[in-house]
């Protein structure tokens, strides 16, 4: 049953996940990231972090999703973006793709729970809790990582905002 659940949230996070690429237009694109994030939610339950399920529902699918209908209705994309193709379909693409799932099914195959290692054991994580043992590392070995994440978001936004803004100039 385990196996027959996780298999379905990597197909659906996968397919969603090209969804969201592939998709044409902005808003349908969100939305299915929003159904990529929900189903990495579950798939965090399923593996007994329900903090980090949390955190995925309420910065993921809330504010970060948001945030991106917020851009995509300040760019204003009515209709959908074409853009011709660079290059075409290749048949090696699709012998890729092939090599690639079967690559993906010979790792699940001999999937096993890691061994604990350093300080996430199950005692630690029974004693201290999931969010303390998550926050110290986050907030005290990772610190500038996640700071600099936050600026490159930040910057992109501004970016998409001025790129918008200057292609209506150019249009008057």
């Amino acid at each position: 049953m385990e196996k027959a659940l996780f298999a379905y949230l990597v197909l659906a996070i996968l397919g969603t996940s090209l969804l969201v690429v592939t998709s044409r237009n902005a808003v349908k694109a969100v939305l299915w990231a929003l159904v990529m994030f929900l189903h990495q939610a579950v798939l965090f339950l399923t593996l007994q972090a329900e903090f980090l399920a949390a955190i995925q529902v309420l910065v993921y699918a809330g504010a970060v999703l948001v945030l991106f209908l917020f851009v995509v209705y300040m760019i204003n994309l009515r209709e959908e973006v074409r853009f011709p193709r660079f290059v075409g379909t290749s048949p090696w693409a699709f012998l890729v793709v092939f090599f690639l799932l079967v690559l993906s099914g010979a790792a699940l195959s001999g999937f096993r729970v890691a061994s604990s290692k350093g300080i996430l054991t199950p005692a630690a994580l029974l004693s201290r809790g999931h969010v303390r043992i998550l926050g110290e590392h986050l907030f005290r070995e990772y610190i500038l990582a996640f700071e600099v994440a936050g600026v490159l978001l930040l910057v992109a936004v501004l970016g998409a905002v001025v790129l918008v803004r200057r292609l209506r100039e150019v249009e008057r």
